[in-house]
C-alpha cells in the first residue's frame, strides 16, 4: 500500500448510467471510447500517489462503468511513464491517526473489491512502479500487463505500516502465500520480469504497445457473450472464498443460468452454422 517516495492513505447493473460530464473527477482521467471505458489516475508529478480524493475519483469512475450496460471492459493505468500508482500519498499518511488510517483502509479495500467484481474484465496497464496501494490496485484488477520497466512490490513495512487495501489476502492467492509473505514482510520491490515469473503479471509488453495490447484483450473478450463472461468471473471470484466443493456447485449454478439466456442459443446454433455469433446480452 505504500512506496519508497510515496505511501497509501486509504480511504446492481439495471441503473441508469451516469454521463462522464456528469462526473466531476480532480485526479482521475475518464474517458470511454466505444466498448471500453479508460481510467487513469492523473498525479503524475507525484507519481500518480493515491490520497483521498484520488479513491473517491476512482470509485466514482469505476461505479460509472459498472452501471453503463455499453462498456464491456476497462482499462486501468497512471499518467505519465513513471508509474502506475507508486503508492500512497505520504505527506496525507504521515498527518492521520489510527482511527483515520483504518477508515481509509477500508474505503480502499471497497473501492478495489468494486473493481474486482465489476462484472466486466478490468485490464490494469502497469506503466511504471506499482508499488504499495498500486501494487494493492493491479492485482484487484482481472488481467495485468505491465512494460518492461515496471516495478512491483509492497514496501509498506519500511514506514511501520502493513499493506492495508487488500495486498496481505491477494498477493498469496495470486502467487501463492511462501513467496507473497516474503515479498510483504521484507518489502522487496522486483522486476517486471520477476513479477511475470511468479504469475503476479500475465504479460511483458513494449511501452509502446501498453494501451494497443490492453485494447485488443478487452475486444477479444467483449466478442464473447456478456453474461457468459460476468457469470464465469463471478465463480471464479467468490469460488476464491469458498471450498472447492462449495465453489463447483456455484460453478453448475451459474452455468444453468447461463443456460437459460438467448445468448447460449445464439452461440450454439452459430457453432451449428459455422458463422461468427451475434451476442446480445440477453
Amino acid at each position: 500500500m505504500t512506496s519508497p517516495a510515496t505511501a497509501t492513505l486509504t480511504p446492481s447493473p439495471a441503473v441508469v448510467p451516469t454521463t462522464p460530464a456528469a462526473l466531476t473527477l480532480a485526479n482521475v482521467l475518464y474517458e470511454k471510447k466505444g466498448a471500453i471505458a479508460n481510467v487513469t489516475v492523473n498525479r503524475p508529478k507525484l507519481l500518480n500517489a493515491l490520497n483521498t480524493a484520488t479513491w473517491r475519483d476512482l470509485k466514482a469512475a469505476f461505479e460509472d462503468a459498472q452501471s453503463d450496460a455499453t462498456v464491456r471492459g476497462v482499462i486501468l493505468t497512471g499518467a505519465g511513464d513513471k508509474a502506475f500508482i507508486a503508492g500512497a500519498d505520504i505527506g496525507e499518511l504521515a498527518h492521520a491517526t489510527a482511527i483515520d488510517t483504518q477508515r481509509s483502509s477500508r474505503f480502499g479495500q471497497g473501492v478495489l473489491d468494486l473493481i474486482e467484481n465489476l462484472g466486466k474484465p478490468v485490464v490494469a496497464a502497469i506503466n511504471g512502479f506499482a508499488l504499495g496501494g498500486g501494487c494493492e490496485t493491479a492485482m484487484a484488477c482481472t488481467i495485468r500487463i505491465a512494460v518492461d520497466t515496471a516495478k512491483f512490490g509492497q514496501p509498506e513495512v519500511k514506514l511501520g505500516l502493513l499493506p492495508g487495501c487488500g495486498g496481505t489476502q491477494r498477493m498469496p492467492r495470486l502467487i501463492g502465500k511462501g513467496r507473497a509473505l516474503q515479498l510483504i514482510l521484507s518489502g522487496e520491490m522486483i522486476s517486471a520480469q520477476e513479477a511475470y515469473r511468479v504469475g503476479l503479471v500475465n504479460e511483458i509488453v513494449p511501452a509502446a504497445n501498453l494501451i494497443t495490447r490492453a485494447e485488443a484483450i478487452l475486444k477479444q473478450i467483449a466478442s464473447n457473450a456478456p453474461i457468459a463472461v460476468k457469470f464465469a468471473l463471478e465463480a471464479a471470484n467468490k469460488g476464491m472464498e469458498t471450498s472447492q466443493s462449495e465453489g463447483l456447485l456455484l460453478e453448475a449454478s451459474y452455468f444453468g443460468l447461463c443456460a437459460a439466456t438467448e445468448d447460449k442459443k445464439e452461440g450454439t446454433t452459430a457453432f451449428l452454422e459455422k458463422r461468427a455469433p451475434q451476442f446480445h446480452g440477453r
